[in-house]
C-alpha cells in the first residue's frame, strides 16, 4: 500500500500523522509513505528524522473570520493544489491521510479530486477550520472525542469513525527504568518533566522559574522544562537574573526524544493539546494541566477538565497561573505518595494503546472498498 500522510504546524498534528506513518511501516515493510507538508513548518525537521520521505507544497493559514489575509491564502492554496496535484501524480498513493494544520487543505483536496481514498483525523473535541472544511470531500472522518459529533456538518455524520488519538510508538515502548537511568535518577527521585506543548508556553515560561528557584539543589526533585525554541533565550536571561540552576534542573529549547522525558517522569507539566493527553494517559503520569486560553474553541480547558473530572489530572487556567499555584499543586501531589499512585492509575485508566491499529484497519478497509467500487 502506497500511502500519503500529511499534517504539520504544531505537534498536535504532526505527532498523530507520524504515529500512524510508523504504525504503517511496522504492519507491512512493503508498504511505502511519503509525508507532505510545508517548507518553513516544525515538520519539515521533525519527519525526516523519523526516517520518512518528505516533499512540501505552499499553503497558508486560514483565518475564522473574513480578511484580506484570506485572499492570499486563497491563492496560495491553488498553488498548493496544483503543487500536490503534481506530487500525488508522481507517488500514485492508494489512500491519502490528513492529520490537521492548514497544509492538509490543498494536500486532501487534491487527492478527492483525483477520486483517490482520503480520510481525516480530528485530535480535538472542536474541529479546527480546515478539516471542517475538508469534512465536506473526505471518504472517513476519525473523531477522538465522541462530543465532536457535534460540531461537524450534519452531511457528514455518516463518515464518522470515533477511534481517539495515536500515540507514537516510541512513547509506547519506552523502557522506564532506562528512561530514568538516562536521566540519572535514583529510585526514589521525584523527576517533573514540563512543558508548554510543541512551541513552548509564555505563561508557564513565566510561573515555573519561581518553582526553580523553590526546588533549585533539591536532589530529590529534578526538574526538566522546555521552553521552546523562540523562548528559549529570553527564558534563560530572565531565569539567570534570579537563580543559578543547580544540576537538579535541566532547561532546554526543544525535547527530541519526548519519549525518554515521559516515561521518566513522576509529573507532567503542560498545556492540554489533545496529543499531549493522548501521550500522558498512554503511559499513566499524572498532570499538572494549563489550557492554553487563545485556542479556537477554548477547546483545551474541554480537553484538561476530561482529566480532571476522573482524578488524573490538575487544572490551573492560565488567568490564574503563578510561582506559587504551581509549585501548591506540585507540592499537593508529590507530598502524599497515595495521591501520585491514585493520580497516576486514573491517568491508565483513561488512556488507550492502539489507536493507529485501529486506523490502519481503517485504512485497509477504505482502499479495498474503493478498489472494489472501481472495477
Amino acid at each position: 500500500m502506497r500511502v500519503l500522510i500529511t499534517g504539520g504546524g504544531t505537534g498536535g498534528h504532526i505527532n498523530p500523522a507520524l504515529a500512524i506513518a510508523q504504525k504503517v511501516r511496522l504492519a507491512d515493510p512493503s508498504n511505502e509513505i511519503l509525508y507532505v507538508g510545508t517548507k518553513k513548518g516544525m515538520e519539515s525537521e521533525l519527519v525526516p528524522k523519523e526516517g520518512f520521505e518528505f516533499k512540501y507544497v505552499t499553503a497558508k493559514y486560514l483565518r475564522r473570520s473574513l480578511s484580506i489575509e484570506n485572499i492570499k491564502t486563497i491563492l496560495a492554496s491553488i498553488k498548493g493544489v496544483m503543487e500536490a496535484s503534481r506530487i500525488i501524480k508522481d507517488f500514485k498513493p492508494d489512500i491519502v491521510v490528513g492529520t490537521g494544520g492548514y497544509v492538509c487543505g490543498p494536500v486532501v483536496l487534491a487527492a478527492s479530486l483525483k477520486k483517490i481514498p482520503t480520510m481525516i483525523h480530528e485530535q480535538n473535541v472542536f474541529p479546527g477550520i480546515t478539516n471542517k472544511l475538508l469534512s465536506k470531500v473526505v471518504d472517513v472522518i476519525i473523531i477522538s472525542f465522541k462530543d465532536a459529533e457535534n460540531y461537524f456538518p450534519k452531511e457528514s455524520a455518516n463518515k464518522l469513525v470515533l477511534v481517539g488519538n495515536p500515540v507514537r510508538k516510541d512513547i509506547l515502548t519506552a523502557d522506564r527504568r532506562k528512561s530514568r537511568a538516562n536521566f540519572k535518577l535514583n529510585s526514589d527521585d521525584i523527576f517533573i518533566y514540563s512543558f508548554g506543548g510543541s512551541g513552548g508556553q509564555i505563561s508557564l515560561n513565566e510561573a515555573i522559574i519561581e518553582t526553580i528557584e523553590k526546588y533549585n539543589g533539591n536532589n530529590s526533585i529534578k526538574i526538566l522544562h522546555i521552553t521552546g525554541k523562540k523562548h528559549y533565550e529570553k527564558f534563560m536571561e530572565e531565569l539567570n537574573k534570579k537563580v543559578k540552576p543547580q544540576s537538579n534542573i535541566e532547561i532546554r529549547d526543544y525535547m527530541y526524544d519526548a519519549a525518554s522525558a515521559l516515561s521518566a517522569s513522576d509529573i507532567v507539566i503542560g498545556s492540554a493539546g489533545a496529543i499531549t493527553i493522548a501521550e500522558i494517559t498512554a503511559i499513566g503520569v499524572p498532570s499538572i494541566l494549563i489550557p492554553k486560553t487563545y485556542t479556537a474553541e477554548n477547546h483545551q480547558e474541554y480537553n484538561a477538565r476530561a482529566l480532571e473530572k476522573e482524578g488524573a489530572a490538575k487544572v490551573i487556567l492560565e488567568k490564574d497561573l503563578n510561582g506559587s499555584e504551581l509549585s501548591n499543586a506540585i507540592d499537593d501531589i508529590i507530598k502524599n505518595k497515595n495521591v501520585l499512585k491514585a493520580m497516576s492509575l486514573n491517568s491508565k485508566r483513561m488512556g488507550s494503546t492502539d489507536v493507529e491499529g485501529k486506523i490502519y484497519d481503517i485504512m485497509l478497509n477504505l482502499t479495498n472498498l474503493k478498489t472494489k467500487s472501481n472495477k
